[in-house]
């Protein structure tokens, strides 16, 4: 299975970062039952962003769930040398993992590692950096979706950075239509129209899900805007 027959038209990526671990099964079970085809799993190394965050054990613990519900897990690795994490993911129950152009010297060989291990792969890039390079890069590598942060990689909460709808329209302008773009980073009802009008059809979201009392409404709600 790949990218393309995971996406209906587009989809809201609840992001598990944010979750309230002390529930996390059963919030993952709510959003399932309210639609939630793909969750987003963020891993911070301490090194390329500054926190340390989850890992493969908090994914092993939650994949087998999520894939007999039928869902699947996008992995985001903020990482200094991602590819040596890509067998411990896959082993844990990713489906994908999204590298940083910013952290790859040799993005073609992170690229085949990844496939080695039979995952789909995405490439990420910072606010500073260059779209078109990023673009270009991911064109040339042969990734399945490109992220554009739309806020800096590491924290969840911040605010949404309004010039990254340019850097959208410049993916967008590059890349193939068959190649997604997904934005991360204060994704909310009050934007996501506009991050969708640019070019993204993947929309990672935080505490816009997990920061409200009733889930499957936030998610909806997400859903609406783009009707």
């Amino acid at each position: 299975m790949a990218w393309n027959d995971w996406i209906r038209t587009v989809e809201i990526e609840p992001s598990l970062y944010a979750a309230d671990f002390a529930q996390l099964g059963d919030q993952i079970d709510v959003l399932m039952r309210a639609g939630v085809r793909i969750f987003h799993f963020d891993t911070g190394d301490g090194h390329f962003v500054e926190p340390v965050t989850i890992g493969p054990i908090v994914l092993q613990s939650i994949s087998a769930a999520i894939h007999e519900a039928g869902g699947y897990i996008d992995c985001h690795l903020m990482t200094e040398h991602p590819e040596k994490h890509f067998a411990a993911f896959a082993k844990a129950g990713g489906d994908s993992v999204t590298v940083h152009y910013e952290a790859c010297d040799d993005l073609p060989a992170v690229v085949r590692a990844a496939r080695v291990q039979e995952l789909q792969v995405g490439l990420a890039f910072k606010p500073e950096t260059s779209a078109a390079y990023a673009a270009e890069a991911a064109l040339a590598s042969r990734v399945d979706i490109v992220l554009c942060m739309s806020i800096e990689p590491g924290y969840s909460g911040q605010e949404f950075m309004p010039e990254a709808l340019d850097r959208i329209r410049t993916v967008r302008s590059i890349i193939p239509a068959d190649m997604h773009i997904q934005v991360d980073g204060g994704i909310g009802p009050e934007n996501i129209r506009a991050v969708y009008d640019a070019g993204a059809t993947l929309f990672v979201a935080g505490s816009s899900i997990f920061g409200r009392e009733d889930l499957p409404r936030a998610y909806r709600r997400l859903l609406q805007e783009l009707t």
